[in-house]
């Protein structure tokens, strides 16, 4: 199996071994380049072409947002472009839409959990976006705001969580399709803990918690737990 090879973009030293350090601990990724800055970071990822980008939006020489511009632009038509993981301790609604315009794949708080950030490197390699759960309040806030599909192009992430084609069918979802336990799964989701994490707080087997997400994924229509998350917090199943 090939490695999922990641280079980080961070200023701070401390920060980015942190990272560095964290990552290494799995044997299924690569830590293939690291920078201090977008002018360095943009020439290492040419010169490195990773599978990830983790990029920190306060850049001092230019910011997170306008490097991951310029990165997808440069990735344009590539056969296997470069994701790009935005981390960053920015919540608000302007860093989170400016990312994800610029084509961030997804978004993470700095103040994720090792197995969160670990899930979210693993989604993203994957194609699709992770988002924290405060973030992905925005999105939806955003989308909830955006009266017709035209609108919706640019604020929201390239593998969108929000299906317009279906936004009208969520606020109908049902609280009792799902059991008692599946809500609790549902909203440990929601708060982006993996399933190992999920398995020890509800003291069952990481094979129940595949079966219950597998069940929750059916019943929401959702493609994956990011989409399943959004619609939760949308439908009001969770808080």
């Amino acid at each position: 199996m090939s490695k999922i090879r990641i280079a980080l973009i961070e200023d701070h030293d401390l920060t980015r071994v942190g990272i560095r350090t964290a990552l290494l601990q799995k044997e299924e990724i690569e830590v293939v380049g690291e920078a201090a800055n977008a002018t360095e970071g943009l020439n290492m990822l040419k010169k490195v072409q990773p599978d990830i980008a983790i990029i920190d939006i306060g850049l001092p020489d230019k910011d997170g947002i306008e490097l991951t511009r310029e990165l997808k632009s440069i990735n344009n038509g590539a056969d296997f472009p470069t994701k790009v993981l935005i981390l960053t301790l920015r919540d608000n609604k302007e860093a989170v839409l400016a990312a994800f315009a610029a084509g961030a794949d997804s978004y993470c708080m700095k103040d994720i959990k090792f197995d969160n950030l670990l899930e979210a490197v693993k989604v993203t390699y994957n194609g699709n976006a992770w988002i924290d759960p405060a973030i992905a309040r925005i999105v939806l806030q955003q989308a909830q705001q955006q009266p017709t599909k035209s609108d919706t192009t640019t604020a929201q992430p390239k593998n969108s969580v929000i299906n317009p084609e279906t936004e009208d069918n969520l606020d109908t979802i049902n609280p009792y399709t799902l059991t008692e336990r599946e809500l609790e799964v549902l909203q440990l989701i929601v708060e982006g803990c993996s399933n190992a994490i999920i398995a020890e707080r509800l003291y069952i087997t990481v094979g129940t918690v595949k079966t219950h997400v597998r069940n929750i994924l059916n019943k929401l229509c959702a493609d994956d737990r990011t989409q399943a998350a959004v619609r939760a917090l949308r439908s009001g199943l969770v808080g």
